[in-house]
């Protein structure tokens, strides 16, 4: 395949080697629950990315730039739950897992790499231009998955009263390599929970943007039974259930759940509570109020 340069077992190198983590997914985009709007346009990209050849003989080119928008907990980092068992065997949060990342890395059979923006600034302020454009030759160089996270540290508006000269050298490195020919097809995802603070000339030139929301009611009832996983729910308890789940994010049932697991494993009970499901909703609904008093 041309233009393509996969280095088994890639590592970056260097100066990367403080700010980018990778991996090698093995999960898939069947893993997640997702409505059919957003499987279907990671599934085109995928698609896309698969058969890039065959766009770029009738002289197209395939999505190269993803952006994620979403609350926190919609799920850009942690909408997968098959693997969740096997992470927190391994102590990872699973908040903290790119999982949309993931997948698309899974799927595409490639690495991920994992570019954590803000300790980029906050170990490098003032070079941070300078190393962006390494982590850029990288792209170019070594196809792979890479995932901005917390974009909006970089694409911010220009025009922010507080912006600083290093923020917008920052912000042009990013708009000139969104620009420059993308020789590997590696796929750049940006991930933030703030669109609406990005520079505009940046959000206009993502190839696709991937807006998430909370789950609806039927979408919650899926995410909760695949986290009970052994530990079913009969049908007629869903309708007390339902209601405490709106307006809750992904990642606030799954811990939910994980809460209501935990206190059956500890009491040595093979079924679970209802009343503790219902109670950890409540609680988390009773936190999220706190946190969003005004919502």
């Amino acid at each position: 395949e041309r233009g393509q340069s996969v280095i088994p077992l890639a590592r970056p190198r260097g100066e990367l080697q403080e700010i980018v983590i990778s991996t090698y997914p093995k999960v898939r985009l069947d893993s997640m629950v997702l409505s059919d709007d957003l499987r279907k346009r990671l599934t085109r990209t995928v698609r896309q990315q698969s058969q890039r050849a065959t766009l770029r003989d009738h002289g197209q080119t395939p999505a190269t730039h993803l952006l994620l928008v979403g609350p926190p907990g919609t799920g850009k980092t942690e909408n997968l739950l098959r693997i969740v068992d096997r992470e927190l065997k391994k102590g990872t949060d699973p908040s903290a897992i790119a999982f949309v990342s993931s997948a698309l890395a899974g799927e595409l059979r490639l690495p991920l790499f994992t570019v954590r923006l803000d300790a980029l600034f906050s170990r490098f302020f003032g070079e941070t231009a300078a190393k962006l454009r390494v982590l850029f030759d990288q792209v170019k160089q070594t196809r792979g998955v890479y995932l901005l996270d917390e974009f909006d540290a970089v694409g911010s508006r220009r025009s922010d009263s507080n912006d600083v000269g290093e923020i917008r050298r920052v912000l042009n490195s990013v708009l000139t390599f969104m620009e420059e020919p993308n020789s590997t097809d590696s796929l750049v995802i940006a991930a933030t929970n703030h669109p609406e603070i990005l520079d505009k000339a940046l959000a206009r030139r993502f190839d696709e943007i991937v807006e998430y929301a909370v789950p609806d009611l039927e979408s919650a009832k899926k995410i909760l039974s695949q986290r009970l996983g052994k530990l079913k729910i009969r049908s007629s308890s869903w309708v007390t259930i339902a209601p405490l789940t709106e307006g809750l994010s992904q990642g606030e049932l799954v811990r939910a759940a994980d809460t209501a697991v935990k206190d059956a494993i500890l009491e040595g009970s093979s079924t679970l509570s209802v009343e503790a499901l219902k109670s950890a909703l409540t609680d988390r609904q009773a936190f999220r109020n706190r946190l969003n008093p005004n919502r």
